[in-house]
């Protein structure tokens, strides 16, 4: 099939999808005149996107043809981080890069990384060559943590894997918990089913640190402290049992280690809980009861929740909750986190991992990547990094500590590569920047996390300027470094076919832009879960046998309430409602929509230190500190204030941003950030202070 297909010079739109990291994985209709993106709109003939898209990314267009997007390849002239270039041409370019991974490979090609994560959610252009490449070449593997992997580690061991109820049902509940996710800014599909449910007399209760604007817009708000939704889940299990609302006959045929749970439940009377979240007893009791009493009840998880040291728990916990009072049993009841895991990826077909052969390279987590990059070789660790090769990622801005990370990439010896639309933070410290295609102009193929739809994306124009998709720079290099294994030949339409196989019809694709997946309307009325039971497993013999605890507990943070009188405050830092980790923060429209990088603080706290609105201030602790504005605001819970993010660091006060202060810990099952376990104290700077540039 020609990769020609699909490109528009005008007429009918070109059916394309969203390639961002959101649940709602949106169908997407381009508008194309004399070879330029005029439009980009929802798909009205998607169910699940219904012509609906978010303010991002119907700004879509605006960012391809940006003025100030990367159209050619580039060389560093200047120091590294002083972001001065000068252009060269592909072949110049990627012979020169070929050379230098050449020349590291004969050594050790261990000390090559690809670093790369959800800069698109597109199976072909994230990692349908690109793994190919690193496992011919024997390169470091990169560990891919840094967003979901303790929540997902968390549903393998209960559920079996990603996998939850259908989210069109969210409609029809009549109690929906929305736990640790700000759905109106990015969720906002599976929100349209919340309006319906409640204009149908449903309850909508929200569980988070931040007064939100799907707080605003709930029947209750519980704001609970950063960390301790475990407890809160294992008191409600308390409540479920002490007051017999209970489907003992779910349980006893689709759960594994009731007994254990039980035990493990009743320990934590809602007092307990309530001391530990900062949240009244009496809320726990009635959340209960109105969790234990309505039929059908859902749950709708977020991943803020597991950014903690116990956020696999957290997790684990919550995930527990519908097999209990035998929510599975209703199509809309349950709980979702992911979808992802009910799609049939050929994984191995589309990444290769038989080019390693015997090889088994060692794996770098990305979460740790301000301390691996100043690390020297040893024996435990490996050689020294020598070599980054950076696409659908910004580490520079979203890894946390990221003083270090910014050290890491100023190493005069480390040879850096960055595929990049613009010249990010990371890209600053480019030794080669090459400029990559977007979603409007090429091949791709989605799978989704927030319901179970395959979407195809068509390219509506041709790349634009002299840029290349990932997979056509991938090829480029393999070939220079005499690849010859026939994969590294198949273009980006034999990628998207070979990512699922015969399991999704490819026809359908290519009629309607999308497919959806045979799952039932209600996957575990009668049990059938993906763990090796087939039930739902309270307690996981897999974790008891790593030495960790089977059941869901209670995990304090690294930095619990009350651990620090240098750094009395929890820090969290969701993202700005109008940006996406740190994609779209250049978009003019959208960044004056935010205005500038701000920290949202309790009047209570803000008294304390003498900060008004509008005032410039330092947040700091040990790892850091970053400035920015402060706003007193009602969001922010007593003792926590709200840093959101996540700012191009350039585009903030000093040059920095709130990943300064964040920490490269890990979760407790999965190896994720915890980027919401985090302690500052902060504190009011002269009126003199400079403003951002």
């Amino acid at each position: 099939m020609p990769q020609a297909i699909g490109i528009s010079t005008g007429g009918a739109p070109v059916r394309g999808a969203c390639p961002h990291d959101c649940p709602d994985t949106c169908a997407l209709l381009t508008t194309v005149e004399h070879g330029r993106a005029i439009r980009v709109q929802g798909n009205p003939a998607h169910p699940q996107t219904d012509g609906v898209l978010c303010t991002k990314v119907s700004r879509y267009a605006e960012r391809t043809h940006h003025p100030e997007r990367l159209l050619q390849p580039l060389k560093r002239v200047g120091p590294k981080g002083a972001g001065q270039f000068e252009p060269v041409s592909w072949d110049a370019a990627l012979d020169d890069i070929a050379a230098r991974l050449k020349a590291i490979a004969a050594r050790d090609p261990e000390a090559i990384l690809p670093y790369s994560y959800a800069g698109t959610m597109g199976l072909v252009q994230s990692e349908g060559m690109a793994a190919r490449f690193f496992h011919q070449l024997g390169a470091s593997h990169l560990e891919r943590t840094i967003c979901s992997a303790a929540g997902t580690e968390a549903l393998v061991q209960t559920l079996g894997g990603k996998v939850g109820m259908k989210v069109e049902f969210f409609a029809q509940s009549k109690l929906i918990l929305i736990w640790g996710s700000n759905s109106i800014a990015s969720n906002l599909h599976f929100w349209r089913q919340v309006q319906q449910a409640k204009r149908d007399g449903a309850r909508i209760v929200c569980i988070d640190p931040r007064k939100t604007e799907t707080a605003d817009k709930c029947h209750e708000h519980i704001a609970l402290r950063p960390g301790t939704d475990a407890a809160l889940a294992l008191a409600l299990m308390h409540e479920l049992i002490r007051n017999h609302w209970l489907d003992h006959d779910y349980i006893a045929q689709h759960t594994l280690g009731w007994e254990r749970m039980r035990e493990r439940a009743l320990q934590w009377p809602p007092a307990r809980a309530a001391e530990i979240c900062g949240i009244p007893v009496q809320q726990i009791t009635d959340l209960a009861r109105d969790y234990g009493t309505t039929r059908p009840a859902a749950i709708r998880l977020n991943y803020g929740v597991q950014r903690v040291h116990g956020g696999g728990n957290a997790v684990r916990a919550i995930a527990s909750l519908p097999a209990l009072t035998g929510a599975w049993r209703h199509r809309a009841g349950g709980v979702l986190l992911s979808s992802s895991g009910h799609f049939p990826i050929d994984r191995a077909a589309l990444h290769r991992p038989d080019l390693l052969g015997a090889r088994r390279p060692r794996t770098i987590n990305m979460v740790t990547i301000g301390d691996d990059l100043l690390r020297e070789a040893t024996q435990d660790f490996g050689p020294k990094i020598e070599a980054l090769i950076v696409y659908n990622s910004n580490p520079v801005a979203v890894a946390p500590e990221s003083g270090k990370v910014v050290q890491g990439f100023a190493r005069d010896d480390l040879f850096t590569v960055v595929l990049e639309h613009f010249q990010t933070d990371t890209a600053d410290y480019a030794d080669y920047l090459l400029p990559a295609t977007t979603q409007l102009e090429h091949w791709d193929i989605h799978a989704s996390y927030g319901h179970t739809d395959v979407l195809l994306n068509r390219p509506a124009i041709a790349p634009v300027g002299q840029t290349r998709t990932n997979t056509d720079v991938f090829r480029g290099l393999a070939a220079r470094l005499g690849f010859t294994d026939p994969g590294f030949a198949d273009d980006d339409a034999t990628l998207c076919r070979a990512a699922f196989g015969d399991a999704v019809g490819f026809d359908e694709l290519l009629e309607n832009g999308f497919a959806t997946l045979p799952i039932s309307d209600a996957p575990f009325a009668s049990g059938g879960f993906p763990t090796p039971s087939g039930r739902c497993e309270f307690f996981s013999a897999r974790l008891a046998a790593q030495g960790l605890d089977g059941l869901p507990d209670h995990v304090p943070n690294y930095e619990p309430a009350g651990s620090s009188t240098a750094y009395p405050l929890a820090m969290i830092s969701p993202p700005a409602r109008n940006f996406l980790n740190s994609t779209f923060v250049n978009v003019k429209s959208l960044r004056d929509i935010e205005g500038e990088p701000l920290l949202e603080i309790h009047a209570s706290d803000a008294a304390a230190r003498g900060i008004a609105t509008g005032d410039v201030v330092r947040v700091f602790n040990d790892r850091g500190a970053y400035h920015c504005k402060a706003v007193v605001s009602p969001r922010a819970r007593p003792g926590v204030v709200n840093g959101l993010g996540v700012w191009w660091r350039k585009l903030g006060l000093h040059g920095t941003n709130v990943n300064q202060v964040t920490s490269q810990h890990l979760t407790d099952l999965g190896r994720g950030p915890v980027f919401y376990d985090c302690r500052v104290e902060v504190a009011s700077l002269p009126a003199a202070s400079p403003s951002p540039a």
